[in-house]
């Protein structure tokens, strides 16, 4: 019986065990934190065997193939092993990708990645269609494959994922954008991730499509190296405009959600979806969370939780779309970013700048000079509090952080949940 072997137990590494024993292999979980309850359950209602606060050679070493949580870097000790004996290491999204034969659409990019597989997915909820949602947000692929039978799966990617899928194939794949992130994961290289990224295209042919921003620059000269198979639908302002109405009836509000209305109704097109379902869809889709999310008015200023901001030029489509004198609240774990990108809009739109991070040494030798207000602040509390100190009637509070949460909160959903309800107890 061939062993698989699963690195982290969270909702893709659990997913991918219970796939993996459900198609009759050995499986063991291993993972070096430790697993949740909840996941915990699941494991042991499936006769999973698993570890948690450690990685034992023994039971791992000797595994025929591994799956790898995203999470994992490649330099971590045990993937260094297991790739020295050529050990075949490969994602969730890869191994449940074997066992469906449903069309994959697929998303990547930098920026606006939640919200366009979400509004792709709820455009092709609304047409009726047997649709799953996978990847970074909804439930885990593999558990969905094991457990459910959806004709569609709109996949929310990021170059983690993408990193080591070898076979899997995109039917419809999205490459929204590209600007530096993740570069402590890719060796400060900037063509690593990029590389990364490009890997959406892989395998695919003549019949599938490949749906990209035709004005990003990074992606322009990519495209000027290659020879892809896939059928192309670049889109963007300079492009024949896709949308079933005017950019005023859109839901969702913004320059950059422009964009991402673009990619997602070339999707739907594809996909062959009703004109008058793409139009209602795109007056109606909600957003998402912790997305430019409003939050409250409090004494006349307006407070928005952009924690999903992770990187500078999310932050960047944050204070473009401001319109009134913002309070910046940022700072967390820095992923090698490079802040210059927002000094303009910075100096244009902020009269206050909230640094909120166990090191915000960076963020003061980047903007002291810029002569705004700043308030250091190592917690979320202190940071609302400073930011309602400091606004004026008719501003915005916008929490972007630019920067990963790890070094204060579980997630950036955790940082956006305190965030709100920092905000709410005012």
């Amino acid at each position: 019986m061939k062993r698989i072997v699963v690195l982290g137990a969270g909702e893709s590494g659990t997913g991918a065990a219970i796939l993996a024993k459900e198609k009759g292999f050995e499986v063991f979980v291993s993972d070096y934190g430790t697993i949740t309850a909840p996941y915990r359950a699941l494991l042991d209602q499936n006769g999973v065997q698993w570890e948690d606060g450690k990685h034992s050679e023994e039971l791992i070493l000797n595994a025929d193939e591994v799956i790898k949580s995203p999470g994992i870097p490649l330099t971590a000790p045990i993937i260094q092993k297991l790739t020295a004996q050529g050990t075949p290491i490969i994602s969730e999204i890869e191994f449940a990708a074997r066992y469906t034969n449903a069309k994959m659409i697929c998303i990547t990019g930098s920026n606006g990645k939640t919200t366009t597989t979400s509004l792709i997915f709820y455009i092709l909820k609304q047409a009726g269609l047997n649709v799953g949602l996978a990847g970074n947000i909804g439930n885990s692929l593999a558990l969905q494959v094991a457990h459910e039978d959806h004709d569609y799966y709109v996949i929310e990617l990021s170059s983690f994922q993408l990193d080591n899928m070898y076979d899997f194939k995109a039917d419809v794949a999205i490459l929204l954008n590209i600007t530096p992130d993740h570069l402590d994961r890719y060796d400060y290289n900037f063509q690593n991730y990029v590389d990364a990224k490009f890997r959406i295209v892989r395998n695919q042919t003549a019949d599938d499509a490949f749906i990209y921003w035709a004005e990003d620059p990074v992606i322009d000269r990519e495209m000027k190296k290659l020879q892809l198979g896939a059928t192309l639908y670049p889109y963007g302002f300079t492009q024949p405009n896709p949308l079933p109405l005017g950019e005023d009836e859109l839901a969702l509000k913004g320059r950059h959600n422009v964009l991402n209305s673009m990619a997602a109704t070339i999707a739907a097109n594809v996909l062959h979806i009703r004109k008058e379902v793409i139009r209602e869809s795109l007056r109606t889709f909600q957003g998402v969370d912790h997305r430019l999310q409003y939050v409250a008015t409090v004494r006349g200023v307006r407070y928005i939780n952009d924690s999903k901001a992770t990187n500078v030029n999310s932050c960047w489509y944050a204070l473009e779309a401001m319109t009134t004198p913002t309070v910046l609240i940022l700072g967390g774990k820095d992923k090698g970013n490079d802040y210059s990108e927002i000094d303009d809009l910075v100096r244009e739109k902020c009269h206050t700048l909230i640094f909120m991070g166990l090191h915000n040494e960076k963020l003061h030798a980047h903007f002291d000079s810029f002569g705004l207000n700043i308030i250091d602040t190592d917690n979320l509390h202190d940071a609302v509090q400073g930011a309602y100190k400091a606004a004026r009637e008719g501003d915005t509070v916008l929490l972007s952080p630019c920067c990963a949460s790890f070094d204060l909160f579980k997630s950036y959903e955790d940082r956006g949940e305190q965030f709100m309800a920092a905000v709410r107890a005012l």
